[in-house]
């Protein structure tokens, strides 16, 4: 069935949130200059933008009913360059400030080692939740191009809602695979396995070191 697209919502785009989250990301890393060490306000800058966009994003589309999410499906996700820079960026985050703090955590006291702990295992987590929040737009993009589908929610009464791609999305991001639902198209199994192949990385790389280096600092 063709979505209808008469009426589509009034909200930012996904390019627009991302600026203003990066521009916030900016300013709080100025700011932590004058209060911390100037080497941690990157990843500062990071925690900043990660938290203002998947907020900013979850809390306008999570709220969508299916007609809605169906009229802002292409226009909420980011391009297909976007969409990998952004992944990238997250995974090279993460990994730097699982380095940041493996260098220097041993090498500082005080609040400071605690802050450097802290800023780590933040950004990893928040990372870790950007990337399924592209996802989740991402999989309502791909599904409600035309033609229409490929993910069977089982449900044949309502068409899906951006709540429902991101059940799909935070499924495959904490258990690297579909649960109750099956993919019917070339595209989305091959966006589901870059997502779960990613999922694992963070799942088991990076999620794991951060925790061991958290219990080797508090021995």
């Amino acid at each position: 069935m063709r979505p209808d697209v008469s009426h589509p919502p009034k909200t930012m785009s996904a390019r627009l949130h991302a600026s203003i989250a990066a521009l916030a990301g900016v300013c709080a890393a100025i700011a932590f200059t004058f209060f911390g060490p100037w080497q941690l306000a990157p990843l500062v800058a990071w925690d900043v933008m990660a938290v203002v966009y998947v907020t900013w994003v979850m809390v306008t589309v999570l709220r969508l009913t299916p007609q809605e999410t169906a009229s802002l499906a292409g226009r909420e996700d980011p391009s297909r360059a976007a969409t990998t820079g952004l992944l990238l960026l997250a995974s090279v985050v993460s990994l730097l400030a699982v380095g940041v703090l493996i260098f220097r955590a041993g090498q500082a006291e005080g609040w400071v080692k605690l802050l450097q702990v802290g800023l780590g295992v933040i950004s990893v987590v928040l990372s870790w939740s950007l990337v399924h929040t592209v996802f989740t737009l991402h999989y309502a993009r791909l599904y409600y191009t035309e033609p229409v589908g490929g993910v069977d929610f089982n449900n044949e009464d309502e068409r899906p809602s951006y709540l429902d791609f991101a059940y799909l999305a935070f499924t495959i991001g904490m258990t690297f695979q579909v649960s109750d639902t099956s993919l019917s198209t070339r595209e989305l199994r091959v966006a589901a396995l870059r997502h779960a192949l990613l999922s694992y990385v963070f799942g088991t790389v990076i999620v794991a070191t951060t925790i061991n280096l958290v219990a080797g600092l508090s021995k």
